[in-house]
């Protein structure tokens, strides 16, 4: 079935969705969304009807344009070389996306983004900035989240270190009204705050300010994109929803749903070159929308396309492509081999603006079908909760707490998983738990490197290729903040591989601004987010196993490689 530039073939599978359309027309699920009412997800208004002004953001942020271009004016005259954005998850993946597909354009600055707490990373991109010619963009909503306070302590103080009085010129703020940061703009005379919509959850925030104003930073034609939002936008009306098949986010989302109550719960996204980087801020959008409640959607991106018949009956297939590229022959052996698949084309990359929004739906009625709340994250707090006692145990004792390692090698420590005399037995015991309709997911605390990177993907095709199970990668504390939603939420399919490392060179993190003093470095902050979240996976009974590479972390991912 054909809708403009969605493709839907749908096997099986196809009445069903039908007949999901068709009571959400009948329930009248639509024209509910856009009243705002809370009652299509849950009985109770809590974090739903303070989190509902996505709906509106690309017409509302279409109105501030001249005043967002104004206040950027000065930065985007030839005096600034780089901007730096610091922020987490929502705050800064809209912004990655916008760089990636559009880049900067002449006479702009490049933006670089830091959600790290790596201290090889902060140290190495610090070595590149002219400060002088630097200026560090600030994005969270509450001005609270400890990652972003602490880069933004270290940063500030670099600043000053080197501006001296001007070091406030350097820097922007995108927060909500009311919040930490926005007081602290406040005492460091910090001019330039803009001021998100406190009703827009961080994950559903790229057609707002959030995304917006990086985006215009770097030159890109923020009008024509907000105006591809409005186009999909107006196409998700009431008066245009007819419970028929159509490329709107509103169909889009009852198939997601619907797919997901059949087991077919995990989304493995086919990116084309074009259209890659929208992969990422997928993946938060959607695992962290409906990954609760014992229930969840499982992204899968950059996974090798293989011979269908090796994928179990919990896969749903979405393919991004433009004109230049042709899936027609691996669309119809999937489709044949009985998989869902969805495909969506597009050649204007400017369409990312209509896509964003369309996909926001599609989550939001995905939660629907699903039953559960997709505007919250109530295990990504569980996580923050034990990381921030980590840290006060360490503060006071100047360790983190002990743990009680399973087996030591010379290269490497292992924590928790079955017993095993041998690192091989470790890793191949803990893997061969899996049942059909698991998952594997590689958390990667290493300092990342194309090395790395190379070693972790032949770790990760090898996995698949042996057991035929998705496998999904991601970097802390990065993946904290997109898909450990998911993790802890969902209905517990998930055996997650912790990899972690000695850190040789550490980066203080200041206590105070100004102020020299540090009680806590870059590399104790990151050792506690894993320890966090491994202790947050086993209060949630995931399974878990985590090496931690004493000597070379390449060399240890190819030994694990080569033991499968």
């Amino acid at each position: 079935m054909d809708n403009e530039y969605i493709s839907f073939s749908l096997g099986i599978y196809q009445d069903l969705i039908i007949s999901a359309l068709d009571k959400m027309r009948r329930d009248n699920i639509i024209g509910r969304i856009w009243a705002k009412d809370y009652t299509v997800w849950k009985s109770s208004p809590d974090e739903i009807v303070n989190r509902l002004d996505w709906l509106d953001a690309p017409s509302e942020t279409l109105e501030k344009i001249t005043y967002i271009r104004q206040t950027l004016e000065p930065f985007i005259n030839g005096s600034i070389n780089d901007v730096v954005l610091l922020g987490m998850g929502g705050s800064i993946l809209a912004a990655e996306v916008f760089n990636q597909i559009f880049g900067s354009e002449d006479g702009y600055p490049k933006l670089h983004v830091l959600d790290t707490t790596d201290p090889i990373s902060i140290s190495r991109f610090t070595q590149r900035l002219n400060l002088e010619k630097t200026i560090f963009l600030v994005s969270s909503k509450s001005g609270k989240t400890m990652e972003v306070a602490s880069l933004f302590h270290f940063f500030y103080n670099l600043a000053l270190e080197k501006t001296g009085d001007s070091a406030s010129n350097h820097f922007i703020f995108i927060t909500d009204k009311g919040s930490a940061l926005e007081e602290l703009s406040k005492k460091l005379s910090i001019q330039h705050v803009f001021s998100s919509d406190s009703n827009i959850g961080g994950r559903y925030s790229a057609l707002s300010i959030t995304g917006i104003v990086p985006a215009a930073l770097i030159g890109v034609d923020v009008e024509i994109l907000l105006l591809s939002a409005i186009d999909a936008q107006q196409l998700e009306k009431t008066e245009n929803f007819s419970g028929e098949f159509a490329a709107t986010g509103a169909v889009l989302g009852a198939t997601l749903g619907t797919l997901a109550q059949q087991g077919r719960n995990k989304i493995t996204l086919i990116m084309s070159p074009q259209w890659a980087p929208f992969g990422n801020w997928l993946e938060q959008l959607i695992a962290e929308s409906t990954g609760k409640e014992g229930k969840g959607i499982l992204p899968v991106l950059d996974e090798p396309l293989v011979d269908p018949c090796v994928y179990g009956n919990d896969r749903l297939f979405v393919f991004f492509q433009n004109a230049a590229v042709d899936n027609a022959t691996k669309i119809s052996g999937l489709v044949e081999a009985g998989h869902p698949v969805i495909t969506v084309t597009s050649n204007n990359r400017y369409d990312l603006g209509s896509q964003m929004f369309l996909w926001e739906m599609a989550a939001a009625v995905a939660g629907h079908f699903l039953g559960i709340n997709p505007f919250d994250q109530p295990d990504v707090e569980i996580t923050k909760a034990h990381i921030r006692r980590m840290i006060a145990v360490y503060r006071e004792h100047k360790e983190l707490p002990y743990e009680l390692s399973s087996l030591t090698t010379p290269e490497c420590v292992v924590y928790g998983g079955p017993q095993a005399l041998t690192l091989a037995d470790k890793l191949k015991n803990f893997l061969s738990e899996a049942d059909n309709g698991d998952y594997f997911c590689l958390q990667v605390y290493l300092n990342q490197s194309p090395e790395v990177d190379e070693a972790l993907c032949t770790l990760r095709e090898t996995i698949f290729i042996k057991y035929g199970l998705a496998v999904t990668t991601g970097y802390g504390p990065r993946y904290l903040h997109s898909t450990g939603q998911l993790h802890k939420g969902d209905s517990g399919n998930g055996l997650f591989i912790q990899l972690t490392q000695e850190n040789f060179r550490d980066v203080d993190i200041p206590d105070e601004i100004g102020k020299k003093k540090s009680s806590l470095t870059f590399g104790t902050l990151q050792a506690a987010q894993s320890q966090g979240d491994w202790q947050a996976l086993k209060d949630a009974g995931r399974r878990i196993i985590r090496f931690h590479f004493r000597t070379n972390p390449v060399a240890g991912l190819k030994n694990l490689t080569d033991i499968l």
